[in-house]
């Protein structure tokens, strides 16, 4: 038996290899990448292992070869020949103007003190563009290789003043021109590999570097991050003892960039290895306070997701003024393809929560986010879950009366928003997620769709949702929502081996914003 250590935050290949921790060797996807061509471009979310990537390609290109011994491309390389490398990452704070510009000054005089180049930052005229062109000659005539260019994090400086629309503007300008460079320097560069988050257009960051590859839906690199079931099967088999593999399945895996493989977040797994404890470890490191403003901004709720069906075109689609819910949460990894489909000349993926670390999560946060007392409301919507399998339904219509008055005005939501059925559906949703159990929404049948339903081991929980009209009788309307389950025949389906089916008619107010009617008939 082996000791090796898991890397939890360790990005350093050099590290990773010289001090006995566990390594998927991705070393395939770089041999692949670089016989296909020079430029390139990867989104994925925070955690997945790009910096790792990026910097074993480092390792690789500089011709550091004990590190590569055992690993897929060892055999494969030219150890002869060393290229010199220049490495950007923008990792650090970027909400004030001219933090970008100070730090790139800052890397650029640190590239050109390493590589034996007088520093050119206090010459007069000389711009973060003049002197990256001026690094890349230099380095290529002083070396006779090209010179192999990676940036990391590239899109940080924009999402971190995303809120400060000029100032992203202007950083996404100046990023713009300063990776301009790159492509007028075509016969001094070998290779480029740029990562981030997003995938902003060409036309709005990469005008003048419009020769990138985007492969961040290419399926031969749909496993370039992340591990595959392989992996855990032959990496980390000794690891697994004592854990149900189908729950890590159903924690952790999921997530699919258009390729067969699914693979699981890598944070997850190594924390999960390490705790043995099933959480949600890579949703906590980063709460998504932004991603919640936009989906509110769009009326785009957790109810959204499902069924989901958008074109192809739109999940890369993204800009300062222009940031759709859908897109924003596909690429920030809270979204995943699940499906895929052509139409026409087009192709439509379907999207979902890649996991259940993700669905349960992400609703929990949802709720707390549009909540004036997020404490109590996520805790009332625990205690939901094991109000209805009690079949303690006034407890539970009154723990949903107490989640939507802790809701305050401003959101209800935009433009009429909390007059809306799809508005309170999309809070019951959230906090049915919330409770653990299995939760679906708008199933379809001959009929029509309902609203939700839970299931619950042989118990089956059918819910229609009106919003209350003016002169009507609410307990009337909630009487008419479950006939509506009878003749729709919505419960049919689950009605085979369920010990208890429940009816569930439920009558929200806009004058009141809040439940105002819940009846149940139980079969």
């Amino acid at each position: 038996m082996n000791n090796l250590k898991f890397p939890i935050g360790i990005a350093d290949f050099q590290a990773i290899r010289n001090r006995g921790y566990y390594y998927v060797d991705k070393t395939p996807h770089i041999e692949r990448m670089i016989e296909q061509g020079q430029y390139f471009f990867l989104s994925r979310p925070r955690r997945f292992g790009k910096s790792l990537l990026l910097d074993t390609m480092l390792e690789l290109f500089e011709g550091n070869e004990p590190l590569f011994r055992g690993l897929h491309i060892h055999d494969r390389w030219d150890w002869s020949i060393k290229y010199p490398v220049v490495r950007l990452s923008f990792g650090a704070g970027y909400n004030e103007p001219g933090d970008l510009e100070s730090d790139v000054m800052t890397q650029l005089e640190f590239l050109e003190s390493a590589n034996g180049l007088e520093s050119a930052f206090t010459s007069e005229g000389r711009t973060a563009m003049s002197r990256l062109w001026r690094l890349l000659h230099h380095l290529h005539v002083n070396t006779g290789q090209q010179v192999v260019v990676l940036v990391d994090e590239y899109d940080k400086p924009i999402l971190d003043a995303i809120d400060k629309p000029e100032l992203a503007v202007h950083n996404r300008d100046y990023l713009r021109g300063f990776y301009g460079v790159i492509k007028d320097c075509v016969k001094q560069v070998r290779f480029v590999f740029i990562t981030g988050i997003t995938m902003f257009s060409k036309v709005s960051l990469f005008s003048a570097l419009n020769n990138l590859n985007n492969i961040s839906l290419d399926p031969r690199h749909a496993a370039i991050c992340g591990y595959t079931e392989t992996d855990l099967d032959t990496v980390f088999a000794q690891e697994l003892g004592g854990l149900d593999r189908n729950e890590i399945r159903r924690w952790y895996n999921g997530y699919s960039w258009g390729g067969e493989d699914k693979v699981y977040n890598p944070y997850d797994i190594l924390h999960l290895l390490d705790t043995r404890e099933f959480d949600a470890h890579w949703f906590t490191t980063g709460l998504p306070t932004f991603l919640y403003k936009v989906m509110m901004d769009r009326q785009f709720t957790p109810l959204s997701v499902e069924n989901l069906k958008v074109k192809k075109n739109f999940v890369s689609k993204f800009d300062v003024y222009d940031i759709s819910a859908e897109a924003l949460m596909f690429q920030t990894g809270y979204l995943t393809i699940t499906g895929e489909q052509g139409s026409g000349t087009k192709t439509v993926y379907t999207l979902d929560y890649p996991n259940i670390e993700i669905r349960e999560s992400l609703n929990d946060g949802f709720l707390g986010f549009v909540s004036d007392r997020p404490v109590e409301t996520t805790t009332q919507a625990e205690r939901m879950g094991g109000l209805l399998v009690a079949n303690d339904f006034e407890g539970f219509s009154d723990a949903l009366r107490t989640i939507l008055s802790s809701i305050p005005y401003h959101w209800h939501g935009s433009d009429g928003f909390w007059r809306k059925e799809a508005w309170y559906a999309s809070v019951l949703y959230a906090c049915l997620v919330s409770t653990g159990y299995d939760v679906r929404a708008e199933e379809s049948t001959s009929r029509g769709r309902s609203d939700l339903v839970l299931l619950n081991g042989a118990q089956v929980f059918v819910f229609e949702l009106k919003m209350l009209s003016e002169g009507r009788d609410p307990e009337r309307m909630a009487a008419d929502a479950i006939l509506q389950i009878r003749e729709r025949g919505y419960a049919d389906k689950h009605r085979e081996g369920a010990d208890a089916v429940h009816l569930i008619g439920v009558v929200f107010s806009a004058q009141t914003r809040n439940l105002v009617s819940m009846k149940v008939e139980s079969d």
